[in-house]
């Protein structure tokens, strides 16, 4: 977990040029690509490389997905971020090759340091596995690494890593099967 510099929960954990950027792209996506329909996954693709996200092969991203800092951003060949899918970029995401984050999931890779008066931002990455599947309206913690092949269950809260080829759910998440 890395722990930003903040003197009070007032402070930005960000530089000027951090916030600038962060601004411009939440103009720009709703403006560029907020609006495309799926076909058009190419140009929002475009848009997210030019904002410093890695692109490797021909991932899909939907038109209503958010993304908060596409710069701390990885996609590989035919991942998917879904419907209002929610990759909350404060640290890094990975999203491997075939792995598919469903409608409304949601990737948090920061929280607070809340012994601290300063509530200094904590943020810490989030990879998930080639191959797995992140359900609907479930909720990853920062760290949180998914292995290849895992299933998370709908409406997960997954606070610690998954194993490759296991399946989880509930809240907390616990397994729940395994792959052979």
């Amino acid at each position: 977990m890395k722990t930003h510099a903040q003197r009070s929960p007032y402070d930005s954990p960000w530089s000027l040029r951090d916030r600038l950027r962060a601004l411009l792209w939440e103009l720009c996506w709703p403006l560029a690509c907020g609006w495309t329909p799926k076909p058009l996954n190419g140009w929002r693709l475009l848009w997210l490389r030019v904002f410093g996200a890695r692109i490797q092969g021909r991932p899909f991203v939907h038109q209503r997905a958010r993304i908060q800092h596409p710069w701390k951003l990885t996609l590989h060949d035919r991942a998917c971020l879904g419907d209002r899918a929610n990759a909350y970029t404060l640290g890094e995401i990975v999203i491997q090759e075939r792995a598919t984050i469903a409608q409304e999931a949601y990737l948090c890779t920061g929280t607070h340091k809340f012994g601290d008066p300063a509530l200094p931002l904590q943020t810490a990455p989030i990879v998930v596995g080639a191959g797995a599947f992140v359900g609907a309206r479930a909720f990853i913690l920062p760290g949180v690494t998914i292995g290849a092949g895992a299933v998370v269950g709908a409406c997960a809260l997954v606070r610690h890593d998954v194993e490759p080829g296991t399946t989880v759910a509930g809240n907390p998440a616990r397994p729940v099967g395994r792959k052979n």
